[in-house]
C-alpha cells in the first residue's frame, strides 16, 4: 500500500516542482537573453555613433578598421546598410556576415523607419539561431544608415544550460526532502491500517488474542483501531460464552443421564409385559440423549479449534481413525476402505479435530446410507487437499443435497433413525472456519459423496508458516 501511495505522491511532487521550476527556467533564459541583447545593443549604438560621423564626413576608413577588428576579436558580424537597404561597400565585416540570416530583414525595416527593435526573442538552448540587433543611424526621417550586428548564441545557450543545471541541482535537495517527508507521512498514516490488516489476518487464522495497535497514526484511524479491538473483544467473549455453555451443559447432563439410564435399566424386571414396548422406547430415548450429549461435547471441541502454524500430514490422521471407522462400518453391516495415494498430502488443520470431524461423517454414512461400502479417500487438487467420504447407498436428491447442511435437517428416509440433525451443519461451519469447503455430491453409480476441501500445506513436515512467508 505504501508503494502504491508513493506512486501517486511522487508524480504529484514532480508536477509541483515542474510547475515551480518551469517559470523559473523561462525567466533565467529571458534574463540571460536580455543581458546579452543589452550588451550587443550598446555595441551597435557605439557603431551607430561612429557611422554617423564617418558617413557625414565621408571618412569611412577608421570605421571599416573598427568593424574588422571587432569581428575578429568578438566573432560578431557587423554591417552598415544605406537608406535603400543595401550594404555600404567596405563597411561589412568579412567573412562572416550573412544577410540572409533570419531577423536581418525585419530588423532592418524597423530601423529604417527610425525605430529600435525593443523586443528580442528569447534564446532557448535547443535553438541554433543568431541574435540580430539593428540600430538606426540618425532618427525619424533623418535615418542615413542602419548598423546591423549578427551575434552567435553558442555561449548564451551554454550559459542558459548552466543556469538551468544549477537550478536543477538546487531543486534536487528540496525534492528529495519532500519525497522523504511524504514517505514518512504516508507511513504514519498507513501504520494503523497495516496494524488492522495484521490483526485481521491473525484473527482469521485463529489467534483471537491478536489486537491492532492504537498508539500511532491519525486520530481517526486510532479510533477505528480502538473500535475494532472493542468489537473483537465482544465477539471473543460471546464465542467463549457460547462454547462454555455448550460444553458445560453437555458435561453437566452426563451424570443425570447416566443415573437415568441406570434407573431405567433397573426397572426392566418390574415392567409388566404390556409395558415392555414402552420400556424399550424409554431405553432408546435415553441412549439417544447420551449420544446427543457426546456429540455436543465432541463438536464443541472441534468448533473451538482453528488452523495451526505447523504442517499436519493427512495419512497418519486417517490411519489412526481407520480402526474406529471399521467398527462403525461393521456395526452397520458395511465394509470400509481408506485410500491415500500420496502420503505427502498435508494441511494445517489439527489432527484430532480433523479426525473427529471425519468420525462424524463416516458414522453418518454407516448409520444412514443403507449401502454396503464406505470409501474414505484423500487426494490433492490444485492448492487443496480433498478428503471425501463416499458410500454406495440410496444417496440424496439434488434438492435434499442443497438443504442437507442446514441445522436440524432430517431426510424423509431417516426420520425414524436416531439423530439430531446438527452434525453435518456443525461440520460445515467448522470447515468454513478452517478456510475450507464442505460439499455434497452424487456418487456414481449411486450413493452420496461428502467432500472436504482444505488449504494444502506445501513443504517439509512441521514447517512453521512464518518461515514460508
Amino acid at each position: 500500500m505504501l508503494r502504491r501511495l508513493l506512486v501517486v505522491l511522487v508524480p504529484l511532487l514532480v508536477a509541483l516542482f515542474a510547475a515551480l521550476g518551469g517559470p523559473l527556467a523561462a525567466n533565467i533564459a529571458q534574463r540571460e537573453t536580455q543581458t546579452v541583447y543589452l550588451d550587443r545593443l550598446a555595441d551597435a549604438d557605439r557603431f551607430a555613433a561612429l557611422a554617423d560621423e564617418a558617413l557625414r564626413r565621408n571618412r569611412t576608413a577608421a570605421l571599416q578598421a573598427e568593424i574588422t577588428r571587432y569581428a575578429q576579436v568578438y566573432g560578431i558580424a557587423v554591417a552598415i546598410y544605406d537608406p535603400n537597404g543595401q550594404p555600404v561597400p567596405g563597411l561589412v565585416s568579412q567573412p562572416g556576415f550573412d544577410p540572409g540570416i533570419r531577423g536581418v530583414r525585419d530588423g532592418l525595416a524597423t530601423a529604417l523607419a527610425g525605430y529600435r527593435s525593443d523586443h528580442i526573442p528569447t534564446v532557448w538552448p535547443w535553438q541554433r539561431t543568431s541574435m540580430v540587433v539593428a540600430e538606426p543611424v540618425g532618427r525619424d526621417s533623418g535615418v542615413i544608415a542602419v548598423v546591423v550586428t549578427v551575434s552567435p548564441t553558442d555561449r548564451l545557450r551554454s550559459t542558459v544550460l548552466l543556469r538551468w543545471g544549477e537550478l536543477a541541482a538546487l531543486g534536487v535537495l528540496p525534492f528529495l526532502l519532500a519525497v522523504l517527508a511524504g514517505g514518512q507521512l504516508a507511513r504514519w498514516v498507513l501504520r494503523p491500517v497495516r496494524d488492522l490488516d495484521r490483526a485481521t489476518v491473525a484473527i482469521a487464522a485463529g489467534r483471537l488474542d491478536a489486537r491492532a495497535l492504537t498508539v500511532t497514526g491519525p486520530p481517526e484511524l486510532r479510533r477505528l483501531a480502538g473500535s475494532f479491538n472493542t468489537m473483537v473483544d465482544t465477539v471473543v467473549r460471546t464465542l467463549r460464552r457460547q462454547r462454555s455453555f455448550a460444553a458445560d451443559a453437555s458435561h453437566q447432563l452426563r451424570n443425570p443421564l447416566a443415573s437415568l439410564r441406570l434407573a431405567v435399566d433397573n426397572l426392566a424386571d418390574y415392567v409388566q409385559p404390556a409395558g415392555q414396548e414402552l420400556h424399550g422406547v424409554a431405553v432408546a430415548e435415553v441412549e439417544e440423549m447420551g449420544h446427543v450429549v457426546d456429540n455436543m461435547l465432541a463438536l464443541t471441541a472441534i468448533a473451538s479449534t482453528t488452523l495451526v502454524r505447523t504442517r499436519q500430514l493427512v495419512a497418519p490422521i486417517l490411519a489412526v481413525h481407520a480402526g474406529r471407522w471399521r467398527q462403525f462400518a461393521a456395526d452397520g453391516g458395511m465394509a470400509l476402505a481408506v485410500e491415500v495415494p500420496d502420503d505427502r498430502l498435508a494441511t494445517y488443520v489439527p489432527a484430532d479435530p480433523l479426525g473427529n470431524l471425519l468420525d462424524e461423517l463416516v458414522g453418518n454414512a454407516c448409520r444412514l446410507s443403507g449401502g454396503s461400502t464406505v470409501l474414505v479417500r484423500a487426494t490433492a487438487e490444485d492448492e487443496e487437499v480433498v478428503l471425501s467420504v463416499r458410500d454406495d447407498g440410496g444417496g440424496l436428491s439434488e434438492a435434499e443435497r442443497a438443504t442437507a447442511g442446514n441445522r436440524y435437517w432430517r431426510g424423509a428416509a431417516h426420520a425414524a433413525v436416531p439423530g439430531t440433525g446438527l452434525g453435518l451443519a456443525i461440520c460445515r461451519e467448522v470447515v468454513d472456519g478452517w478456510g475450507g469447503r464442505l460439499t455434497l455430491h452424487e456418487a456414481e453409480p449411486h450413493g452420496l459423496e461428502v467432500r472436504i476441501a482444505l488449504p494444502a500445506a506445501n513443504g517439509r513436515p512441521d514447517q512453521d508458516l512464518t518461515a514460508r512467508k
